[in-house]
């Protein structure tokens, strides 16, 4: 087992000064540090070095490859991925905090349809991409100013999934079924995302075996209409072919139902 040791505050790091560590996942830290040469601060998210192997590398530098291509206003971009020394810094904007964060504080239903449908968007324009995410949840959403959501860890994704069919867990979190399976696809995504948006509205996240309805139905009926409901439900249906086939098609029956909403109260 490789020592896993904290950089401390102010330790130098390249061209890149520690301030703080911002959190420790289980194969990653994140530090918030200040680029002495552009002087901007800045978010490095520093992997394990005992999974630095050659697969890991081969997967992450083919995911920040496609990652230049996924230019969007809610798509968190890495701004500089390398070896410094004998760790692999993966450089990216740094924002306020995550959607995580936010959600354990009081929040509007007018903010939570504007997160709703940032996060739609990113999500929509990974898949009109070819790209399957397979790690939506909160933690993974990083809020910047003027509330602007940027989805991140793209280049994470199947680490994730290897650790997965490892261990065969999947039941906990924001995990699909057939995904927790080692079974990916679209509709994993449209599933994880549906349970993002359900905890965001209901304070309460859906857990297995994901019988309808889960608990936070009393709040969430009070927030929104039963057509938006009903969308929520069709994201978050335990079989794949019962859900939205991909978060392009889930964003447009959102984009629908919100059109007509509008139509009604002018």
């Amino acid at each position: 087992m490789v020592h896993r040791k904290n950089l401390r505050r102010r330790e130098r790091l390249g061209k890149y000064r520690i301030e703080r560590r911002l959190s420790t996942g289980p194969r990653a830290t994140v530090y918030q540090a200040f680029d002495t040469i552009h002087g901007t601060r800045v978010a490095l998210k520093i992997p394990f070095p005992d999974l630095m192997d050659d697969e890991f590398l081969d997967e992450f530098r083919r995911e920040a490859r496609l990652s230049v291509r996924m230019e969007h206003p809610n798509v968190l971009p890495v701004q500089n991925a390398c070896f410094i020394g004998d760790l692999f810094v993966i450089a990216m904007p740094l924002g306020l905090e995550t959607l995580g964060d936010r959600m354990s504080r009081r929040m509007s239903t007018a903010l939570a349809l504007n997160y709703t449908k940032q996060a739609l968007a990113a999500v929509a324009h990974a898949h009109s991409r070819n790209i399957i995410h397979c790690d939506v949840k909160p933690e993974n959403f990083i809020i910047f100013p003027g509330e602007r959501l940027r989805l991140s860890d793209f280049g994470f994704s199947k680490v994730a999934m290897r650790t997965i069919k490892a261990s065969g867990s999947g039941t906990v979190g924001y995990l699909a079924p057939e995904q927790a399976l080692g079974r990916p696809m679209y509709q994993s995504d449209v599933f994880s995302l549906g349970l993002v948006i359900y905890k965001m509205f209901s304070g309460q996240l859906p857990e297995w075996p994901f019988k309808w309805p889960p608990p936070g139905q009393v709040r969430l009926r009070a927030k929104l209409r039963p057509k938006m409901i009903a969308w929520i439900r069709k994201s978050i249906e335990y079989r794949p072919h019962a859900r939205y086939r991909n978060a392009v098609a889930m964003e447009r029956a959102f984009s629908e139902i919100h059109l007509k909403v509008k139509k009604r109260v002018s």
